[in-house]
């Protein structure tokens, strides 16, 4: 499943990404890589994203949020 899927208030763990180059290399920077837990803060009608991970509180766009795929985690 992608993160743009996720439901406020649960876990999820990072699977992979399917991005151009340069958001994929500014996501790892910021820590989203494999294995990276967050949590699904809010998730807005026109598809932004908010999410915490690694304990920063992050925003990404809906094209940017299918691009991340993720499985459930526990809390």
């Amino acid at each position: 499943m992608t993160l743009s899927e996720g439901i406020p208030g649960m876990e999820y763990v990072v699977e992979s990404t399917q991005l151009n180059e340069k958001v994929g290399r500014r996501l790892e920077a910021l820590g989203l890589i494999h294995g990276t837990r967050l949590e699904v803060l809010n998730r807005k009608k026109n598809g932004t994203m908010i999410f915490k991970a690694r304990g920063t509180r992050m925003a990404i766009g809906k094209e940017i949020s299918m691009g991340i795929y993720v499985k459930e985690g526990a809390l």
